[in-house]
């Protein structure tokens, strides 16, 4: 079967994005965010470097994307969704910041439907698509639920954890090569409503 992997993004209004924007910055990563740009997963691991760490190595093992398209995509505030590797600048991180990550923005529940639509379109009938990320807010679930249907997961072992317990756990399935369970996103997205 295949399998794709969906990210949801790290926090763009901490004290790491704020060193990433200074003007002046002398990190190596702001730099090249201020020139030639810098791939998405590489950004937000810095920004959140345990969880989002934990998801970006744990999709990496364990995406089996159709075709030759891409396995990995992150959710962001106001593009959808994209491939983790999508090169950014400074001010489109800024324009992330800027934008709401809630059921209530418009800017980013449009975005991330249409998105999702197009890649139900090009995933094919054979594919699911696991979301590692909150399920408990809604943000992502409500979103996405009604596009995938049966074919959005969820880790099971996600119910009851923090951020920081799912980055761990995430790297500890990818040192030992073992892949958590998923159950059907659908029965906890009913939930929510």
């Amino acid at each position: 079967m295949k399998q794709i992997f969906l990210l949801s993004p790290a926090n763009c209004s901490g004290v790491r994005a704020d060193w990433l924007f200074r003007k002046n910055s002398s990190l190596e990563l702001a730099k090249r965010l201020r020139g030639q740009g810098v791939p998405l997963s590489e950004v937000f691991s810095f920004l959140s470097a345990l969880y989002f760490r934990g998801k970006l190595a744990y999709a990496q093992a364990f995406a089996r994307p159709p075709g030759a398209g891409a396995g990995i995509f992150i959710i962001t505030a106001n593009l959808g969704l994209v491939p983790h590797d999508m090169l950014i600048r400074t001010a489109k991180l800024r324009a992330f910041k800027r934008t709401a990550i809630g059921v209530t923005s418009r800017v980013y529940c449009t975005s991330l439907r249409r998105s999702a639509r197009q890649l139900v379109g090009d995933m094919g009938p054979q594919c699911t698509v696991v979301l590692l990320g909150s399920i408990t807010s809604g943000k992502y679930l409500k979103p996405l639920a009604p596009i995938f249907g049966h074919r959005l997961r969820v880790p099971a072992e996600f119910i009851g954890r923090g951020d920081m317990s799912r980055g761990g756990l995430l790297l500890r399935c990818v040192k030992d090569q073992r892949e958590l369970t998923y159950i059907d996103a659908g029965k906890i997205a009913s939930r929510q409503r």
